[in-house]
């Protein structure tokens, strides 16, 4: 047999059983083949017998070849032969395979101007200074020897609920707080906690398609509940549902606020039914129209609410850091579970945050980017304010995203896709609902964006809707609008 391989790379051993390998496993060399001496390739590779010599043994070592005594070396019998290697066609997937769910809300990149899409969502850093001071705090410590607990590192636990008795009047011990890889993965872990395949779940709609993919995958049966102007109407839910996952503080995707009144009835309804409610308090911290109302756990007195938070909205979304505050008897299960997957945010990233939060660093970061948001939220209403009588500007009291509703006979998708080909992209409001929308809009996230930029944007956003107008029906009535 003669072989046709090419010495390319150093050490040329290596190269050379690289390539024997390669061609056993592609069929390219048969099992029970047999392969030419170590004098014949040395001469045909114009290297020396030694290294030939070397590459045999190692791959007979391996299994690929074996050395029949006074025959030679062949190709060891009973070999499969496996896909292509890299760089050859791809083999297709496996027939059963389903096809992967795509987000609802997953839009490809684009290379606009301004780009107000909430999958482009990013936030404004943490200062330089408070950023050295509390990874310094960690560099004067000595590691665990151990994993630490699965609940999450002691001095982050305790301020964690001290903030939280500070800033959302939620009364809880630092043992209530247990600490999750992100807000998502918090949802992800009550989930797995209290629901079985089929269980009911009431969402809103239209909702966070995030958190309910999540609930999804762990088996609930998902009942959408509308959303108005004062958030979930709980009036409209039955008995049925177990668990209710709500966002109070500031509704996603509308930006609503649910009202006090709404509060108590959903508090009445859990308590009446013995049902959960899994309170996701989204954008709690960034509040522009006065002081935030407390969290809806805050006002719970018969343990049905579990609270689940983070700090990726406001601080920096690659510290993955959330957290659930939850009765004795739940935590018992989330702490089963953390411990089976050895999921744990790293002792370094916990240390560090519990540093930022105690200082008072946190608390001065919070105010600092208030400030900077407010003003691009204030360019973007005033660069709206010409197609006010053809939409309305909603959730604009928190958070990083509002809501722009659009007037009847407009078109959403057709819209948004002239605003694109003007350099302006944004999140159509369609794939936030489960069912039939009851309105349509566009969303807009301006976090991630200078002031100039959402003044710009907003004003090609307003062009588009006016001269869609023309060919409208009278606008929406005065004192309507923005």
């Amino acid at each position: 047999m003669e072989l046709t391989f090419r010495l390319n790379t150093r050490p040329r051993a290596r190269d050379l059983a690289q390539q024997l390998r390669a061609a056993i496993l592609e069929g390219r060399l048969r099992p029970g083949s047999k392969l030419p001496s170590t004098r014949g390739l040395a001469e045909s590779l114009g290297c020396s017998r030694t290294l030939v010599s070397q590459v045999y043994e190692e791959l007979v070592a391996e299994g690929y070849l074996e050395a029949r005594r006074g025959s030679g070396t062949y190709v060891a019998p009973g070999l499969p032969v496996l896909p292509p290697a890299p760089g050859a066609p791809e083999a297709p997937p496996p027939r059963w395979l389903a096809p992967f769910r795509k987000g609802d809300e997953d839009e490809e990149g684009t290379g606009c101007r301004v780009d107000f899409s909430l999958t482009r969502q990013v936030v404004e850093p943490i200062a330089r200074r408070s950023w050295v001071r509390m990874w310094k705090a960690v560099a004067r410590q000595a590691p665990p020897r151990d994993a630490g607990p699965p609940e999450g590192d002691p001095e982050l636990r305790e301020a964690i609920a001290d903030y939280l008795g500070r800033a959302r009047g939620l009364r809880c011990r630092p043992g209530d707080v247990v600490v999750t890889t992100g807000g998502v993965r918090a949802v992800d872990l009550v989930a797995q906690a209290v629901l079985r395949p089929g269980d009911p779940v009431a969402v809103e709609e239209p909702g966070y398609p995030a958190a309910r993919r999540t609930l999804e995958d762990r088996g609930a049966a998902l009942l959408p509940v509308g959303v108005d102007e004062d958030g979930l109407r709980v009036r409209n839910l039955t008995d049925s549902p177990l668990v209710v996952y709500v966002t109070p503080a500031h509704q996603y995707p509308l930006g609503v606020r649910m009202s006090v009144a709404r509060r108590a009835a959903l508090l009445d309804w859990a308590s009446r039914w013995d049902r959960l409610i899994l309170e996701d308090d989204y954008d709690s911290e960034l509040r522009f129209d006065g002081p935030p109302l407390p969290a809806l756990a805050g006002m719970d007195r018969a343990g049905r609410v579990v609270y689940v938070g983070t700090f990726s909205k406001v601080l920096a979304p690659g510290l993955r850091v959330g957290y659930v505050v939850a009765p004795a008897w739940l935590r018992e299960r989330l702490l089963r579970l953390r411990e089976r997957s050895g999921d744990r945010v790293p002792w370094p990233v916990q240390r560090a945050l519990a540093a930022f939060l105690a200082s008072g660093d946190f608390d001065r970061h919070v105010r600092r980017v208030r400030r900077q948001y407010a003003e691009r939220r204030a360019a973007l209403r005033e660069a709206l304010q010409p197609a006010s009588g053809l939409a309305r500007l909603k959730g604009m009291e928190a958070g990083l995203h509002a809501f722009l509703e659009l007037g009847p006979g407009l078109d959403e998708q057709k819209l948004a896709a002239v605003a694109h080909q003007r350099g302006v992209r944004v999140s159509l409001l369609r794939p936030f609902y489960l069912g039939t929308p009851d309105r349509q809009g566009w969303l807009l996230a301006y976090g991630g964006l200078t002031a100039e930029e959402v003044w710009w944007g907003g004003r090609v956003l307003a062009e588009v809707l006016r001269e869609a107008s023309r060919r409208l029906s009278p606008p929406l009535p005065a004192g309507r609008g923005l």
